[in-house]
């Protein structure tokens, strides 16, 4: 398994080892002991699959309070996955982190609590799954835009396809602090 930083703490990059021959392949998609040596410590309750079409854009969503941690990986198909880090007062407030995940190259990314996630698929279909670390709670979740400008994602589409509810979320700036995960300093 290797084991990626990026410039957003916590956030990285897996790429588990695949054993493959001439019948095809396999790859060990989680175990706690070696993601807990990889820097993982969360504990993952529970598990989604979602199936979307080319240029279907999802995001960027959050839950506060009841953030959730993810990791995520597609199964079959291509997305541009996308970390925002949304914790007022963290040096990275605002800054994001892009990776491209496919069934091909089977990377993983892990989004810690208190982060927004997205992603925009670049397959004619993709299978995309999630670990979370806290359930999913409608009253506490929210989002941001997805071409929000004080962000400046590069997403790979003009015109996405987004849900109504994807495309009225408010710019980060517009989000009262008190609505936002809080960035808690570690020594």
């Amino acid at each position: 398994m290797k084991v990626t930083k990026t410039k957003l703490p916590c956030v990285i990059v897996i790429e588990p080892a695949v054993f493959g021959d001439d019948r095809g392949w396999l790859l060990e998609t989680y175990s706690q002991k070696r993601y807990e040596q990889a820097g993982i410590k969360d504990k993952f309750v529970q598990d989604n699959v979602s199936l979307s079409g080319k240029g279907i854009l999802r995001g960027l969503h959050y839950q506060y309070p009841h953030s959730q941690g993810k990791l995520v990986q597609v199964l079959a198909g291509e997305v541009f996955d996308v970390v925002i880090d949304i914790r007022p007062g963290s040096p990275t407030f605002s800054q994001w982190v892009s990776q491209v995940l496919s069934g091909s190259n089977h990377r993983q990314m892990y989004v810690p609590a208190g982060f927004a996630h997205g992603f925009c698929v670049l397959s004619d279909i993709v299978i995309f799954s999630y670990k979370c670390t806290d359930y999913y709670s409608p009253s506490t979740e929210g989002g941001i835009i997805w071409n929000d400008p004080d962000v400046g994602i590069d997403w790979p589409v003009d015109e996405p396809v987004l849900s109504g509810k994807d495309s009225e979320y408010p710019r980060l700036k517009d989000i009262p602090k008190d609505k936002l995960p809080q960035y808690e300093e570690t020594v």
